[in-house]
C-alpha cells in the first residue's frame, strides 16, 4: 500500500535520516522524497511517499511516532488507499456559500462518496450551512477574520481528516500547514482559469482582456506556490459580447464555481487522480 509521511519542525542536522532508515528497515520502497529548508524561519519540511506491505502499516506508524518523539518533528502518516471507511473532509469557508453548499449537497446525494466531518471558517457567514447539514462548525479567527492557522491543522488532526477542501476560503495557508497536509491532501477552488488569471480578481482581469470565456479551476495546493501542474479540473462558460462584468461574476459564482469544485473533489475522492512530485497523475 502507499503511505505518505510528512515531517515539519525546527531545522537541525540529521532529521531525514531516521525517517528514511525506519521505512527502508520495514522493506518499504521509497517512491518520492521532497525536502525543504526554510532558512529564514529555520524550519525543516519533508514529504516521503512509500510503498509498503499493508501488514507493516502499524509498525511504520509506530516508528514515525518514535521519530517525532526523538526529533521534535511534527510527523503525520496517511494513506490515500482508504477502503475501510469513507474519506473524511474538512470544508474551509469564508463568505461565499455557493461552493460549500454544492459540496455538502453532493455528499448528501452520494455524488461525492465522502463524509463532511467538520466545517472551518474565518467568518461566521457560512455557519448556517454546517447547522443545516449537521456538520460540526469551528471558527478559527479573531474579530478581524485573521485565522489561527495552527488551530486549523489541530482541528483537522482531531477529526482524522483525509482532505482539506478550500471552498472559497479567502486566506492563504502558510507553507508549514501545506507541508503538514502535503501529498495531494489540500484541494482548492480558484475562481478563474489557471494559469492565465491567477490573481484575486480573475473575473475583472478576464473582462478587461475582453474575454468571452470564463472559468474556474480546482487544483491541489502545494507548499511552494505553483499553479502549473496541480490542476485537477477546470470548467468554463461562454458569454455573449456586451454582458456586464457583474452578470458574468454572478453566473460564475452561482453556477460554474460550485460545479468545478464538486467535480474536482469527486475526482480526488474516487481515486481518479493523485499528486506525485507536485504533478497531477491519472490513476484510472
Amino acid at each position: 500500500m502507499q503511505i505518505v509521511i510528512t515531517a515539519v519542525g525546527p531545522d537541525n542536522r540529521g532529521l531525514a535520516d531516521p525517517i528514511v532508515h525506519s521505512v527502508t528497515g520495514l522493506g518499504a520502497n521509497i517512491a518520492e522524497i521532497q525536502m525543504y529548508d526554510h532558512d529564514q524561519q529555520s524550519v525543516f519540511s519533508m514529504l516521503t511517499r512509500v510503498e509498503v506491505d499493508a501488514s507493516h502499516r502499524q509498525e511504520l506508524e509506530q516508528a514515525m511516532a518514535e521519530v517525532a518523539r526523538t526529533t521534535g518533528l511534527s510527523v503525520r502518516t496517511w494513506s490515500p488507499e482508504i477502503t475501510e471507511r469513507k474519506p473524511r473532509l474538512a470544508i474551509c469557508v469564508t463568505f461565499r456559500h455557493e461552493t460549500p453548499l454544492a459540496v455538502l449537497r453532493a455528499i448528501r446525494d452520494g455524488h461525492i462518496k465522502a463524509e463532511a466531518c467538520v466545517m472551518i471558517g474565518n467568518r461566521e457567514k457560512c455557519r448556517h450551512l454546517a447547522e443545516q447539514f449537521g456538520v460540526p462548525w469551528e471558527n478559527i479567527a479573531d474579530s478581524s477574520g485573521s485565522p489561527d492557522d495552527g488551530r486549523l491543522i489541530d482541528i483537522c488532526d482531531e477529526h482524522d481528516v483525509d482532505y482539506i477542501v478550500l471552498a472559497r476560503y479567502m486566506r492563504v495557508l502558510p507553507p508549514s500547514s501545506c507541508w503538514k497536509y502535503a501529498g495531494g491532501r489540500i484541494i482548492n477552488l480558484h475562481h478563474g482559469l489557471l494559469p492565465s488569471f491567477p490573481g484575486i480578481r480573475p473575473y475583472q482581469e478576464a473582462f478587461a482582456s475582453r474575454m468571452l470565456t470564463y472559468g474556474a479551476t480546482s487544483h491541489f495546493i502545494v507548499p511552494e506556490l505553483d499553479a502549473g501542474n496541480q490542476i485537477i479540473y477546470q470548467s468554463t462558460f461562454t458569454v455573449p459580447p456586451g454582458m456586464s462584468c457583474e452578470e458574468i461574476i454572478r453566473r460564475g459564482q452561482e453556477d460554474n464555481e460550485p460545479h468545478c469544485l464538486v467535480e474536482g473533489v469527486r475526482r480526488v475522492v474516487d481515486g481518479e487522480v493523485r499528486l506525485h512530485f507536485n504533478r497531477v497523475v491519472a490513476m484510472k
